[in-house]
């Protein structure tokens, strides 16, 4: 006697159990990891050309924003935990496409900016960029994609202000 059920024995216990979820396609998590892979998928080939990945390309996008922005500010706005924010600049700086330097109000703390060359960088890549954003938008439409990226702010900052949670009880209700 075997221990291992086969394929459509464990489909069909699966359907059994029945977890009280919605279904996995329709999990907004996932639909916005689909979207931004979708997105994605159009400037890859691009970053790619240029020798960039997705996460340099975003804090060089974040830094020509800035005069300069201290590192922990930019992990947050470029959403990267510090461990691979410190690889990334390490290769940016070795590429002289940032400069670094130490803050003068607190030694402990870093500061970044965008080099000349990572300016010339961005100058190189904008156009194929704004391209694609062309492309997103002629495809999609105009007034879809503005009142989409509305729509994401709103969720983003109704969110902000709900306590994560782990299902159980909040703090004030303990």
């Amino acid at each position: 006697m075997t221990l291992r059920k086969s394929a459509g024995s464990r489909a069909a216990h699966a359907l059994e159990r029945r977890i009280p979820m919605r279904d996995f396609s329709r999990s907004l998590p996932m639909a916005l990891l689909r979207a931004r892979e979708a997105v994605m998928k159009q400037f890859r080939p691009s970053l790619r050309r240029h020798g960039l990945t997705e996460q340099q390309w975003r804090i060089l996008r974040a830094l020509s924003a800035v005069e300069a922005i201290e590192v922990t500010e930019l992990a947050r706005v470029a959403f990267l935990l510090g461990p691979s924010l410190s690889r990334i600049l390490r290769d940016l700086e070795a590429r002289q496409l940032i400069d670094r330097r130490t803050a003068k109000d607190d030694l402990r703390r870093g500061v970044v900016s965008i080099s000349q060359k990572g300016l010339k960088l961005i100058e190189l890549v904008a156009p194929t960029s704004e391209a694609v954003y062309a492309a997103i938008t002629q495809r999609y439409g105009a007034q879809k994609l503005a009142e989409l990226q509305d729509m994401l702010a709103v969720l983003e900052n109704k969110l902000a202000t709900l306590e994560a949670t782990d299902g159980g009880p909040s703090e004030s209700e303990r």
